[in-house]
Formats: C-alpha cells, sequence, structure tokens
C-alpha cells in the first residue's frame, strides 16, 4: 500500500441550517444508468461552521432520529516533527490504526520511514505525540491495547523483496519483538479475539518491467503469526502459499489486503490477480474464487474537458483492492484496479464468492454530484474506491468506502448485506488511504496520504469526524435531484440572478475547458442545489479557449463574463456577453496595454451604472508591486479606463491578488486572497470600494489609488470546517437584499480535495 501515488498505487505524497427533508437512497440514485454484476498548528483546533447550509440530500429517509458524522478537526503530518527538524520535508498518512481505549491514533509514514502518534483525548483538538524512527518502510499497522503491529518494508529490489514485523509499545516506542516475514509486507490484521496475526506478504511487481504485466516472481505469500502474551511468535510463524489458485498469473499472486472474521477466518485479496482467497488460521485454502467482471453503464471514460457520463464498459474487472468482513458470511470489496481493471465502486460477495450486491457506477455518480468527480482520471479508474473501513455504530453497521482520486469517504448502512444504504459522502484530504471506526467514542478517522508540499498547497493530514443527532454539514452544494447526472466543478466565479430571489449563477473554469459551463444555484434548499446549467457557445459549438473567471448580469437577461486567459496555452483573456442560453453575443478582446504575461488576468467582472468592470487578480507589468487594476469598459463608448486597487502585502509566502467582486448600493465589493492553503493561509478576505471613487483613468497614463476598507475576514469561515483551509475563494454574489454568498474554486481534484465551500456571511452594510 505504502507506493508512489504517480504510479497509480496505494501510496504517495500530500496535502483542509435547518434539516433537509430525505434524499435518495443509492437504488434511487442509480434509477438511471446503473450497472449489472502562518503555523501548522492551526490546522489543530477548527471548530465547526454553525452557519453553513446542512446537507441531508444523501440521507434515505428514516423515521428514527437523523445521524451524521462530520468532521471536527484535522491534524497535519508535520506537527510530528521534533523541534529542529525539518518540517517541509514531505511525510504521509497512510494506514491508521487506534489503541483500544480510542485515545491514541497510530499512522504510517512511509516518507519519512516513521510511525506517528496523535493523542485525541480532545478528538477536536488533536495533539502530537510524536514519530517512532523505523529501519525501512511501514506499509500497515494494527493495535492490540497499547501495542502497534507495524508491517515493514525493507526490501532492496523487486527480486529480493525482505520484510517484518514489528512489535511497538506506543506510548514509548520501543521495539518489544521482530519477525522476519520472508518478503515485501503490504497489509496485516488483527484477529478480532486478539490471537493472532495475517500479514499480506505482497513481494509487488515493478511496474517498469514488462510493462507491469504479471508474472515478476518471487511469488507473494500470506504470513500468519500466534500473539503470545501480546507478542508474536516468531518461531511459530505459518507461511501460506497461494500459487495455483487464480486465473490470472496463478504463479505470480501478489496478495494486497487482509482481513479476519470473528471465527478467526482470513479474506486476502490478490489485486493484481483479480481473486480473492479465504484461509484458515493455520494457512489451509477455505475457499478462493475470481473477483470477476463488471458491466458499467453511466460513467465517463475519456478525459477530454468535459463531464458526461454516458458511456458503458463491459466486462470491467474488479481488481479489488480492501477488503472487509460484514459478518462472517460476507465480504465487501474495493473495486480500486490496478493492471487491467478498476470497477468503480464496491461489490458485496457471500463467502462462495457469489455476488450480493454489486454498487456499479452508483458511487462514482454520487460523488460527481457533489463536485468530487477526477475528470482527469476519466481514462483509468475513475473515483478509485481503495480503502475500506467497518464498525457497527449503536448497533447500525457502517461501512466506510475511501475514494482515493475524489477524497471522499462514502458512509453506508450495511444492516443488509444484500441491499447497503448510503448514508452521507465525508470530505476528506487529499488520497485518504486509510480509516478506523472508534464506535465507542463515536469517531472515525481517516488517513490522507498525499503531501503536496510547497507553493502554498496544503501537508498530508489525519481527520477526525464525530458522530452526531442531525444533519450533516457536508456538502454545501450538490446537483444531486437534477434528471440527468450533471457533473460540476471549478466554480470560478459567482453572480446573484436580479429577479429570482435566492438564485445564483455560477461559472467553472479552465478545468473543463472543452465545456465551459454557466450554472444555476438554488440556495433557499439545503444544501443549495445546482439545478441547470448551460454550456458557453460559439457559431453554435461549444466555445473553447476560455478560461471563465467571473460572471455579471447584464440587465438584458444575460450575462457579462470575463475570461482570465493563458497565454502559454493560446487563449486569450477576453469580455464577453452571453445570453441566458449561453451564447456568446459580443466578444470583445482586451487592449494590448492590458494583456497580462501567462496568467493572473481578469479575475472577476460586475456592472456599476453601466460601466463593466474587470477585476485584475495580481499587478501587471508597470504596476507597483502593491497594486493592481480595477478595469472599466464603457458598452456605449467602447473605451477602457482603469483605477489601482492598493492589496494586502503577503503574510509570509506567495502572493495576494482578487478573486472576485460584485457591486451593491454605494460599494464595489471584492474577494481579496493569498495563494496559500492550510496553516499558511494568512489571507482571505471581503473588502469593499466606494463607487463614488471609482473614477477611471485612461490607460497608459497615471492611475488613480482608490481607498479600501476590509468588511470580513474569512479565515474563520474556512476554519471551522473542521478541515484544511481551503486556497481559492474565487467567488462573489450578493442577493438584491444584501446578503452575500461565497464560493471556493476546488480545481477540479487536480492538486486539491475537491472539496466546495458555498457559503452565507450575511446582509452586508
Amino acid at each position: 500500500m505504502a507506493r508512489p501515488l504517480l504510479g497509480g498505487q496505494d501510496g504517495g505524497k500530500d496535502l483542509t441550517g435547518g434539516p433537509a427533508g430525505p434524499g435518495p437512497s443509492p437504488s434511487c440514485y442509480a434509477a438511471g444508468p446503473s450497472s449489472r454484476q502562518t503555523s501548522l498548528q492551526e490546522n489543530l483546533v477548527i471548530p465547526r461552521l454553525t452557519c453553513l447550509t446542512s446537507a441531508a440530500a444523501l440521507l434515505a429517509g428514516a423515521a428514527v432520529a437523523q445521524t451524521s458524522f462530520d468532521r471536527v478537526a484535522s491534524f497535519a503530518t508535520p506537527l510530528n516533527r521534533a523541534e529542529g527538524e525539518d518540517r517541509a520535508a514531505e511525510s504521509s498518512a497512510e494506514i491508521i490504526a487506534a489503541t483500544d481505549d480510542g485515545l491514541t491514533l497510530v499512522y504510517t509514514d512511509s516518507p519519512l520511514g516513521a510511525l506517528g502518534r496523535i493523542d485525541i483525548t480532545d478528538p477536536a483538538a488533536p495533539k502530537p505525540l510524536g514519530n517512532v524512527a523505523l529501519e525501512g518502510e511501514p506499509t500497515s499497522v494494527s493495535v492490540l491495547g497499547t501495542t502497534a503491529f507495524v508491517a515493514l518494508n525493507t526490501s532492496e529490489s523487486f527480486t529480493e523483496p525482505s520484510g517484518a514485523l514489528l512489535a511497538l509499545d506506543i506510548a514509548s516506542g520501543e521495539e518489544r519483538g521482530r519477525c522476519d516475514l520472508g518478503g515485501q509486507p503490504d497489509s496485516v490484521a488483527l484477529a478480532p479475539d486478539g490471537s493472532f496475526l495475517a500479514v499480506a506478504v505482497e513481494n509487488e511487481r515493478d511496474e517498469e518491467v514488462n510493462d507491469g504485466a504479471l508474472p515478476q516472481m518471487p511469488a507473494g505469500h500470506v504470513a500468519i503469526l500466534t500473539l503470545a502474551g501480546g507478542l508474536p511468535d516468531c518461531a511459530g510463524l505459518v507461511r501460506a502459499e497461494l500459487t495455483g489458485l487464480a486465473e490470472v498469473a496463478p504463479e505470480d499472486p501478489e496478495p494486497e489486503f487482509v482481513d479476519i472474521n470473528a471465527s478467526g477466518e482470513i479474506a486476502v485479496t490478490l489485486q493484481e490477480n483479480n481473486h480473492v482467497v479465504l484461509l484458515s488460521r493455520d494457512g489451509q485454502v477455505i475457499a478462493d474464487f475470481s473477483a470477476g467482471a463488471v458491466d458499467l453503464e453511466g460513467v465517463d471514460l475519456t478525459e477530454d474537458g468535459r463531464l458526461s457520463f454516458t458511456e458503458s464498459q463491459p466486462q470491467r474487472l474488479r481488481e479489488p483492492d480492501a477488503v472487509q468482513w460484514i459478518d462472517d458470511d460476507h465480504l465487501a470489496m474495493a473495486n480500486e484496479g490496478d493492471w487491467n481493471g478498476g470497477a468503480r465502486g464496491f461489490t458485496v460477495v457471500d463467502r462462495e464468492g457469489r455476488v450480493v450486491h454489486e454498487s456499479g457506477a452508483s458511487f462514482e455518480r454520487a460523488v460527481a454530484a457533489l463536485g468530487h468527480y477526477p475528470e482527469g482520471r476519466s481514462d483509468s479508474k475513475g473515483v478509485e474506491p481503495e480503502g475500506l473501513a467497518f464498525a457497527t455504530f449503536d448497533g447500525t453497521p457502517l461501512l466506510f468506502l475511501l475514494a482515493e482520486r475524489a477524497s471522499v469517504v462514502g458512509v453506508y448502512d450495511m444492516t443488509d448485506p444484500a441491499a447497503p444504504v448510503l448514508l452521507q459522502l465525508l470530505p476528506s484530504g487529499v488520497s485518504p488511504e486509510g480509516a478506523v471506526a472508534i464506535p465507542s467514542r463515536g469517531l472515525l478517522a481517516t488517513a490522507n496520504e498525499a503531501d503536496l508540499g510547497g507553493d502554498g498547497l496544503a501537508r498530508a493530514h489525519v481527520m477526525i469526524y464525530q458522530r452526531h443527532e442531525g444533519a450533516p454539514a457536508y456538502p454545501t452544494l450538490t446537483s444531486e435531484g437534477t434528471a440527468e447526472l450533471l457533473g460540476w466543478g471549478a466554480l470560478s466565479g459567482l453572480a446573484a440572478d436580479p429577479a429570482r430571489a435566492g438564485t445564483l449563477h455560477a461559472v467553472s473554469d479552465s478545468a473543463y475547458g472543452a465545456e465551459p459551463r454557466l450554472f444555476t444555484i438554488d440556495t433557499t434548499q439545503h444544501p443549495a442545489r445546482i439545478t441547470g446549467a448551460v454550456t458557453v457557445t460559439r457559431d453554435g459549438a461549444p466555445a473553447e479557449k476560455l478560461d471563465l473567471e467571473g460572471i455579471a448580469a447584464d440587465g438584458q437577461g444575460g450575462f457579462w463574463l470575463v475570461s482570465e486567459g493563458h497565454a502559454d496555452e493560446g487563449v486569450p483573456q477576453a469580455l464577453l456577453r452571453v445570453d441566458a442560453e449561453g451564447v456568446i453575443a459580443e466578444e470583445i478582446a482586451f487592449p494590448e496595454g492590458l494583456l497580462a504575461e501567462g496568467r493572473f488576468g481578469s479575475e472577476g467582472v460586475a456592472v456599476v451604472d453601466g460601466t463593466v468592470w474587470v477585476a485584475m487578480q495580481r499587478p501587471a507589468e508597470g504596476d507597483p508591486a502593491d497594486r493592481t487594476k480595477l478595469v472599466a469598459y464603457d458598452p456605449a463608448a467602447q473605451s477602457w479606463g482603469a483605477v489601482l486597487y492598493p492589496l494586502s502585502a503577503p503574510a509570509g509566502e506567495g502572493w495576494v491578488g482578487l478573486g472576485d467582486m460584485a457591486a451593491q448600493g454605494d460599494w464595489l465589493y471584492l474577494v481579496e486572497r493569498d495563494n496559500q492553503a492550510g496553516a499558511a493561509a494568512a489571507t482571505k478576505l471581503v473588502t469593499r470600494v466606494p463607487v463614488a471613487d471609482l473614477r477611471p483613468a485612461p490607460l497608459g497614463g497615471e492611475l488613480p489609488v482608490v481607498p479600501r476598507e476590509v468588511v470580513r475576514d474569512l479565515l474563520p469561515d474556512l476554519r471551522a470546517t473542521g478541515g484544511v483551509v481551503l486556497e481559492k475563494v474565487e467567488g462573489l454574489a450578493i442577493q438584491p437584499d444584501g446578503t452575500a454568498w461565497l464560493v471556493t474554486d476546488n480545481d477540479a481534484t487536480d492538486d486539491s480535495s475537491g472539496e466546495t465551500m458555498l457559503w452565507s456571511i450575511g446582509a452586508l452594510d
């Protein structure tokens, strides 16, 4: 599991109202297309934002009180570095476990070669307990009492794999035992009664050899170790051989994940072999079966800058990664895929391998309705369900399904294994790899492996969720409920509808450059709903070469739009006027003196007394370093002018620029932000400029500087979600009654968790 993310494997690099009526069950969701068969410490304490609209859309109707999980805190893995150590160095959180009392979390950190420890006595305020340095790469961990059993990869090559199982005292970090496993371990599981351990010794293949095809020797196996006095009996290790079972490369089984049921039976997935094996605790094969294939329908299989869930994929191999016993007779498999497969969902099978439930495309489609779909992975394995956790909370068996590429966790009620019910989708850090449920405390924790490192991007995180009565805080925006699945993401501009109370309009940026779209949002529902979308067209076809970053009503039933442009990619800056159906009526090129180099051009648009104002994100050549332009275009005279806007000084690394703007009464309101996320975020503001001072001067000469004042610091809002502070506040709209709304750009899940935050800050004075 602990392998480079960029290689498409398990491990890798980094990264933060009223209850609604019942929503559809997963079976309703699939009723259309279906399938067959500043300081890092800032991120520690984050109160819940109570003003966020609640999200009950994904909950099945029930007569009992609704319960939900909400994120209460995030812990950045660099916080576990000791004083004096380099906190900028790459770290990660991959596989995670908890002590029996539920007060301490431990996680594997492959880049650092360490076991991280977190005190969650107060789950809303996790505290670092430091790292335990290891001589190798930790790939998995299980806990019994206060002892951590860590699978350690010590291989020097793919052809000569090696590894060990360590028994570590969690409090002291002292090594209490070590067993040679005879190969490279991947997953470790503890029997529910604490009597023995099973380790999947994968001996993974080299993806650079023979295009990654099997076989590549040596073959993997499962190591089984009895626990005596809480420590593994190395001398009694049982080596369970798995060769000759799978239809795919039977001579080279690569066991991926293990789980043990209450009867002491071991389930192991052979992901690359598309096979599942059941073993007794003494290593005998009880059963084995192919993981099979799925006919997928209603999926997006083409990486083309569009979100179109209309394609089919027959007989897609499941190639499951994680496996979990639901009871002694049923298994759930996360069908991530690795080599020739990836079925984008999960499957429940009985102990003979008969399919009891197949989610098909329903999970991925639910993810897409929340704006988390990774379009850049369409031609590969989509959202890639990879990890699983299972536990019973207050009598309800719950399955937690982790989508590596969508950075969400699906929560399923497994009361009936043949009819799982999707209760909610939780926002996660980037690339959730492992999860642990702590029912005794009503907690769930996820380990999110991607450490995006510098340039203001977030670090790897452990995220903590608590179960409570009531509707969940996330999502704040969904397209669920539209007649056909409406995918969305990368919302980069926001505007109020002047004629319809509670209605907003949004645009998406160049992340979906092949199909730029205008979205209609109903904010009177909870969560807010995208109710429709139109494509921006030119000459009857989708208007390519656009990078939409701002939208404003034009007073004639249509909209003004701005395209930021990207000179290196041939995308020009432009001001456009479109009708209500998205048809371009006017396309106005920027004058030569306004063209920005590269990116960072036009970022927002507003109309003030008939003049169209455009916010330039950052200073252009010739501008003072701390000032950017607000550009005025007079449609009647077809003339241009500008003023200068004074920007805040960057508090640390990166830059400060403008994100969007909206006019209301005597003021022009703007979003001013830095390009930092997580603990590094320092400047996220709503400011305003008096309309009376918007007196543009001709371009090319000296420009007047407008006064500006801060209306609201948005950092408390962004921290209150319990997650990583999101970087890109890129949309601001003010409804006719003065209510202001903001939205973040999720970058279409590219180097991002995919999380979108749409929220109101109330009426502006």
